[in-house]
């Protein structure tokens, strides 16, 4: 929910500033919100990798639940950063006007490489929920990459177009 809110905290900033004409403060406005989301990702993923069966304790006792909800954390722990960093790019993007490249990324990374790795590594390989837990990781970790990457050039080019 952090990066939701910051994502869509970062669509306002960031698109007001575009409709001021100011470039300086989209790249700003956009930028402090994906480095607040890297940021929160980052303790929640490490809360994951040192405690994870006192979180999964709070919601089972059975001894089974916690070993394998320990191990999924750690697994969660992985993918925090990509899935924080692209929800809020999303919203940045939102602000400068573009929406379909995220939705693009997000069908591809997600429906052509996230769930048939999931598929294979769980049916065909035999891992079981940590196959679908990888490719789930997989479809975030592309996903957060290619929008950091789209996010940087996009504005760049901003930048330099306002300053012509």
């Amino acid at each position: 929910m952090v990066p939701l809110g910051l994502g869509s905290a970062g669509a306002v900033r960031v698109g007001h500033a575009v409709g001021a004409r100011d470039p300086i403060r989209a790249s700003a406005a956009g930028w402090t919100a994906i480095l607040l989301a890297a940021g929160f990702m980052l303790v929640a993923a490490l809360t994951f990798v040192v405690v994870p069966r006192q979180l999964i304790g709070l919601f089972s006792t059975d001894e089974n639940v916690l070993a394998v909800g320990a191990s999924l954390l750690l697994l969660a722990a992985v993918f925090q950063l990509f899935d924080g960093i692209q929800g809020v790019i999303t919203g940045t993007l939102r602000g400068i006007g573009d929406t379909r490249t995220p939705m693009i990324v997000n069908l591809i990374a997600h429906w052509a490489i996230g769930l048939p790795t999931g598929y294979l590594l769980c049916f065909v390989v035999g891992w079981g929920v940590y196959g679908l837990w990888i490719g789930l990781s997989l479809g975030l970790i592309v996903t957060g990459v290619i929008l950091f990457w789209v996010w940087t050039v996009k504005i760049r080019q901003y930048r330099e177009g306002a300053a012509t």
